[in-house]
């Protein structure tokens, strides 16, 4: 479940190395205890934040390749 709970003004925002110059990429950033995800390409909006465990599943899922969209077919 994400929430708009923590102020991420102030966070360290990191972007992937493979994001190219178009900016269209989202970035991360560790809030507290929470995992906080935005739109590189609109930085305002409001921030999608996780908990660990939910960020660590997430990133499970797409190592295994579940987010695929060949598999999706």
């Amino acid at each position: 479940m994400y929430s708009f709970m923590n102020d991420v003004a102030g966070a360290a925002w990191r972007k992937s190395s493979r994001s190219d110059a178009t900016n269209n990429c989202v970035e991360v950033a560790m809030v507290d205890d929470t995992v906080a995800v935005r739109d590189s390409a609109d930085p305002s909006a409001p921030a999608l934040q996780f908990t660990r465990s939910e960020w660590a599943a997430f990133i499970g899922g797409v190592t295994a390749g579940e987010f695929d969209l060949e598999s999706s077919r």
